[in-house]
């Protein structure tokens, strides 16, 4: 196996963490939205 210098180590991107986290704060911001929404715009269900 080869051996990968310290250089080149950090230069390795890796993971899906930001997006992962990027998408768990759109989904607060609308599920946020919906619930003021829902406060102050109440609807009947049909």
């Amino acid at each position: 196996m080869k051996q990968i210098e310290q250089e080149r180590l950090c230069m390795i991107n890796g993971g899906a963490a930001k997006l992962g986290i990027g998408l768990a704060i759109v989904a607060g911001v609308v599920f946020l939205i919906g619930v003021v929404d829902g406060f102050f715009r109440p609807l009947k269900c049909n």
